[in-house]
């Protein structure tokens, strides 16, 4: 006979704690596959699409679009045939040498317990939804699309349901929404975050997923890790014809250089002889960790918020590969992409407000790490050039750093290496 089957919100990695459920992709009465994607969840590292580890029929819903839903809460039901026991979920099988399909795969099941799914407002004590009512799941109609997609549909003002989908389980795609872009059709006004109030001249909009992480991320790091802040101004004019020859330059044909190469670069040069300043302060062991490789951060602005995606072992790659490598990231933290594991583990950290407009800033550490460089913008001024007044190139750098960590004497020099790579980019040569 059929049995009902009670999905638990999983464990979505580094001990997460819950999730805020952003859309459903299945509605009650749905018949799903294996692994097919049921839901898209917002945890305080990033947005996850969640895999069914069952085949059957949708019988229950447990949570509502905007919920907070913790770890371990029952959160779909799923009836399904005698023979399906066990949670599956496919993926690479160990030790076989054929190349296995690429699936969605759990990465857990959630602690045991009972827990209540948080609801906003006048929901707060109604407890978890059994079955929500049409206007807060997805119908049957309601176009997949995966979340980058979604993002950029909503920031655009778009409604996915009025584009053509070539998807091939009928979602909507990248391509598509693009095609529709061009298309020039009729774009709607943007809709409001899911919970936000409009109470006479106020706005209140709910903090939660990557916000709320941030914001308590942050506070924590400015109350326990002493900050100093040093600048420089520099004459970056030379990094800037340098540049220019470099994309001029058949080897970096179809890459993307920007100042900022320039600068993650000589970060990694001066870490070379300064390496206290990738380091981090271990309370429990009191014991100050250096680290060997380097996981360079690169502080960016997102539709979700401020992340900090990191490029790991950055020091081993060339300026080809080290400019693809920003490229890369800067693009998937923008489009809403970017995944637990590329926000993990960072080491030292990049924050670029020159694109703002911004000359300098005294940057909050990224907690955990030992030192955060601030990259202002490029301004023609007057300046001193060979014994004469020109119009030169000039920005200013500042570096925060954990004085429990890094001594004045390391902070400055290490701040002195960067400025003069980027003054002389021959230095890249001389220090490598």
């Amino acid at each position: 006979m059929p049995t009902i089957k009670t999905f638990l919100l999983p464990d979505l990695g580094e001990g997460l704690t819950e999730a805020d459920l952003l859309s459903w992709n299945v509605a009650i009465g749905d018949v799903i596959e294996l692994n097919q994607i049921i839901a898209e969840v917002e945890t305080a590292k990033a947005s996850v699409e969640l895999p069914s580890p069952y085949a059957g029929t949708v019988v229950a819903l447990h949570a509502a679009v905007g919920d907070t839903i913790d770890v371990g809460n029952p959160f779909i039901d799923i009836e399904t045939p005698e023979d399906d026991l066990a949670p599956k979920a496919a993926g690479p099988t160990t030790g076989s040498t054929e190349t296995a399909e690429r699936t969605p795969v759990l990465v857990g099941y959630g602690a045991a317990g009972e827990r209540t799914s948080r609801r906003r407002g006048a929901r707060a004590a109604a407890g978890p939804v059994a079955e929500p009512t049409p206007a807060t799941v997805s119908s049957p109609g309601r176009p997949l699309a995966p979340p980058p997609v979604r993002f950029a549909a909503r920031n655009a003002g778009v409604d996915l349901a009025d584009i053509p989908a070539s998807g091939s389980r009928g979602q909507v795609t990248r391509d598509d929404l693009d095609r529709y872009l061009r298309a020039s059709a009729p774009v709607k006004p943007v809709a409001e975050p899911v919970g936000t109030r409009v109470v006479a001249d106020e706005e209140r909009t709910p903090v939660k997923g990557v916000r709320k992480h941030t914001a308590a991320a942050m506070v924590r790091s400015a109350f326990t890790a002493p900050h100093v802040t040093e600048f420089v101004d520099i004459d970056i004019t030379p990094t800037l014809e340098l540049l220019e020859q470099l994309r001029d330059n058949k080897h970096f044909a179809g890459v993307r250089l920007t100042p900022l190469t320039l600068v993650a670069k000589a970060l990694l040069v001066a870490l070379r002889t300064n390496p206290s300043l990738n380091s981090f302060w271990d309370e429990d062991a009191q014991e100050i960790v250096t680290k060997r490789y380097v996981n360079l951060g690169i502080a960016a602005a997102t539709p979700r918020g401020l992340m900090v995606p990191n490029i790991k072992n950055a020091q081993t790659l060339g300026l080809r590969d080290l400019a693809q490598a920003l490229s890369e990231l800067t693009t998937t933290a923008k489009e809403g992409k970017t995944g637990p594991a590329d926000l993990a583990d960072g080491t030292i950290t990049i924050t670029n407000v020159g694109v703002f407009g911004v000359d300098s800033g005294t940057p909050i550490l990224n907690p955990g790490e030992a030192a955060i460089l601030c990259f202002g913008s490029i301004r023609r001024r007057p300046w001193e050039y060979q014994g004469e007044i020109a119009l030169r190139s000039i920005t200013t750098l500042s570096l925060s750093f954990d004085h429990r960590l890094v001594d004045g004497e390391q902070g400055s020099k290490f701040l002195a290496t960067v400025a003069a790579v980027l003054s002389d980019p021959l230095n890249l040569i001389a220090l490598s």
